[in-house]
């Protein structure tokens, strides 16, 4: 199955040339959502996983059904003030300001190695600062898998840079 085939492309969303790779035609379609969660499960098979950890909020859709599979605990990591417990916190960058991500201080456990699950990667600003939440805890990241790579934003790229393994089901430019 061709995943692409069940991503919809909305032209100038969120605003005037972007244009948005929407995943919920993907997650609408039966076959197409459990072939997306086989794929990312056989990905995956070569890391060694504790826990699988998701970026808020689409990754989530992802990593609970991969986590229910591989009977691994499941991890949110989160907009500031949404967790109710003492956090670690990161800011990072994206486009137009800032932004900040946040996991529960007792979510993972230090030398315990974490799969990041997220719906897309662009520029990986996200993605870094998840990875940075993981180390925070003393954990390593196995890996990160990305449903989609809008692959000329280089965000895949940069966390490869900075020696942290990825992995994308399917690839797309970037707009």
């Amino acid at each position: 199955m061709n995943l692409k085939d069940h991503i919809r492309s909305i032209p100038d969303y969120p605003k005037k040339g972007i244009l948005f790779r929407d995943i919920t035609t993907l997650i609408k379609n039966e076959e197409a959502f459990a072939e997306t969660i086989n794929q990312i499960i056989e990905r995956s098979k070569k890391y060694k996983i504790d826990k699988i950890a998701a970026i808020e909020s689409r990754g989530f859709v992802f990593a609970s059904a991969v986590s229910y599979i591989l009977k691994k605990p499941f991890i949110m990591l989160r907009k500031k003030n949404k967790l109710p417990a003492e956090v670690h916190s990161v800011d990072f960058e994206l486009e137009y300001g800032t932004a900040t991500i946040e996991v529960h201080k007792d979510s993972i456990l230090k030398d315990e190695s974490v799969l990041i699950i997220d719906d897309l990667i662009a520029t990986g600003g996200t993605a870094e600062a998840a990875g940075k939440l993981v180390e925070m805890c003393d954990a390593k990241v196995a890996a990160f898998v990305f449903v989609i790579n809008l692959f000329d934003l280089g965000g895949s790229d940069n966390l490869v840079n900075k020696n942290y393994k990825v992995e994308n089901l399917i690839e797309f430019p970037g707009h």
